[in-house]
């Protein structure tokens, strides 16, 4: 797990950040040795100091307490920098992985796939991406120190105390044996007993802080479910049924703590009394040396000191082993998300075939590209077929409505065309994706003005005010203007009609050369719709439309229909009928040329009058 966690983490180090990164490293780890040689420092004072007040001399002690103080200064700066250097660290390291997971979660539609791998996808990618992401990154860096700190302070010390500690000698039966540096021995007897003791009673707090962890997001999923869908819950008058299913979640969330608590509760009685044990054991081994009169209270003084430090580094897993669980519990979490995320487009099916439908951006002359599907079969994750046979080609220009009964995969057609559902056979021969756009039922609007909202995903400089307030007063939301600059949760603000008006709008801004809806006049009434749909008669002459929906009157705006007809082995695509005479009449190719020349030239003349490359 730690090899595969600093495969996920560890190129941050070889990243653009390397030399801060390394720079950061170097310098926490540069003191926090400083720090142990101060600490080593302090401990040879720790002998001096007591030897000074044993034999009542006031110099030695007047001076001890002077060093002291330049040691005690000398270790405040290392500790203080030490923290500042290692938070800063961790606070990159964090700030790199987050923006890499997010990457890989967003590339390529992956955040929509995850939805249909396994049983219900990833839970809570938001909670690994943001807090198991923090957890891992700051916990790592604090485990390589102390590991680290641990390992030079049992290095530094043992010697100490092998010296100090002496020869040990041992009367059993008539026998004599005498043990050398036997302080070090009793030190890795204390230790070794402690750590399997740790690891067998400790065992079971990994489980339990994955399952605490588990049961904290999955109830703010569900608290941040409820308030996405307050409208929806208070209208259908679902609050009781929503209470319950909070509280069970709650109870799920106390459940798994106090099980945390149980397993915490029984490792704290063993380290508790290791502890208390430790603060006598030095001196309880080393007294007889002392009462023997072969040390002073100085050495063993001395000796109780170099026994904690060398105790604290052979110890360090016990201290530190309800981090280690928790540690290991973000860890686990967000090797599972990136796996996850890794094979989402190699998802198999039951069979265990691995397939994957062919998406090809074929470039093309303007006026000649064309939609190919070539024996497309679409399937949900699990193999079962969705559409079992596909063929058909939509040419540029032409307004294409896709009709079929519910379920019949209508919607799962345009995502396959988006690239956002891989599974199936066959292949989607597509213009460039730079000239298409999707427009599903609920359109997205981000967070930010209103203006920023209408021109996503470009930035409303890129079009000019007067360009946006045109588009809004021609999709109907005139009143809208006065409220451009206004930052708001526009989602929520606007009905599903304006919304999808909305939608149009930045349809007519963004000028694309294909559209593809899904249900996108669904919360428009008759008159909204008719008004919506005559843009791809007058602005968007143009514009290739292919649309999903279900109300006959949309068929008069379209040139043919293609249906989607179910049946036991999966729908087929056919071409139900063809009609005449709804789209604008086609002007000569020269004329629409030359039309698209000027309306191209006068674009860059407004842009470059308002300064815009």
């Amino acid at each position: 797990m730690i090899r595969r966690f600093f495969h996920l983490a560890g190129p941050f180090f070889f990243s653009e950040e390397k030399w801060w990164a390394r720079f950061l490293a170097i310098g926490v780890v540069a003191l926090t040795l400083l720090q142990l040689v101060v600490q080593v420092r302090i401990n040879i004072w720790n002998r001096d100091f007591f030897n000074a007040l044993q034999n009542h001399d006031w110099r030695a002690f007047v001076w001890q307490m002077a060093l002291y103080g330049a040691l005690a200064l000398a270790s405040m700066a290392t500790a203080v920098f030490q923290l500042y250097g290692k938070q800063l660290l961790q606070l990159r390291w964090r700030r790199w992985l987050t923006s890499h997971l997010i990457d890989s979660w967003l590339e390529g539609g992956r955040h929509y796939q995850l939805r249909f791998i396994g049983e219900g996808g990833v839970e809570n990618p938001d909670q690994r991406i943001a807090e198991n992401a923090r957890g891992a990154t700051e916990l790592a860096v604090e485990f390589a120190l102390g590991i680290l700190n641990a390992a030079v302070t049992v290095v530094s010390f043992i010697g100490i105390l092998w010296l100090l500690s002496g020869t040990l000698t041992v009367v059993l039966s008539g026998m004599t044996f005498n043990i050398p540096g036997y302080m070090v021995w009793a030190t890795l007897l204390y230790a070794g007993v402690g750590t399997a003791l740790t690891y067998v009673v400790g065992k079971p707090i990994v489980r339990a802080n994955i399952m605490q962890n588990t049961a904290e997001a999955d109830f703010r999923f569900m608290l941040v479910r409820v308030r996405e869908n307050s409208e929806g819950i208070a209208l259908i008058g679902g609050e009781g049924d929503e209470q319950e299913g909070l509280g069970l979640s709650l109870s799920q969330v106390v459940a798994a703590g106090k099980h945390l608590m149980r397993v915490q509760r029984n490792l704290m009685w063993m380290t508790s009394g290791f502890g208390m044990i430790g603060m006598v054991y030095p001196t309880l081994v080393a007294s007889p040396r002392y009462f023997a009169g072969v040390i002073t209270l100085g050495g063993l003084m001395q000796i109780t000191g170099a026994f904690g430090q060398v105790q604290t580094g052979l110890t360090w897993f016990v201290g530190n082993f309800p981090q280690i669980a928790e540690w290991r519990s973000h860890v686990t979490r967000l090797l599972g998300f990136m796996d996850t995320v890794n094979t989402t487009v190699e998802a198999t099916t039951q069979a265990g075939d691995v397939t994957r439908i062919n998406l090809v951006e074929v470039p093309s002359k303007p006026g000649e590209e064309a939609l190919t599907f070539q024996d497309l079969q679409i399937t949900l994750p699990d193999g079962n077929l969705v559409i079992a046979e596909a063929n058909a080609k939509i040419a540029r220009g032409e307004k294409v409505l896709i009709a079929g009964e519910s379920g019949s995969g209508k919607s799962t057609l345009l995502r396959a065309i988006a690239g956002l559902w891989p599974w199936g056979s066959g292949s989607i021969f597509v213009p460039e994706r730079s000239k298409l756009m999707f427009m599903p039922q609920k359109p997205y609007l981000p967070l930010g003005t209103l203006s920023a909202a209408i021109t996503y995903p470009t930035a409303p400089r890129h079009f000019g005010r007067k360009a946006i307030e045109a588009a809004l007063v021609r999709c109907g939301l005139g009143e809208l203007i006065p409220r451009l600059d206004e930052v708001a949760q526009w989602d929520r603000i606007l009905s599903g009609g304006e919304l999808q008006r909305v939608a149009f709008a930045r349809a007519l801004l963004h000028q694309p050369e294909w559209i593809f809806m899904d249900e996108a006049t669904a919360a428009l009434d008759e008159e909204s719709q008719t008004s919506m749909m005559k843009l791809f008669r007058e602005q968007l002459a143009w514009t290739t439309v292919v649309s999903v929906a279900h109300r006959a009157g949309l068929a008069a705006f379209h040139d043919r229909t293609l249906e989607l007809v179910k049946s036991d082995s999966g729908a087929r695509l056919v071409v139900r009928r063809r009609t005449h005479g709804t789209g604008p009449e086609r002007p000569p190719r020269a004329k629409l040329r030359q039309r698209l020349t000027r309306s191209f030239a006068a674009r860059v003349v407004r842009r470059k009058a308002k300064g815009v490359s």
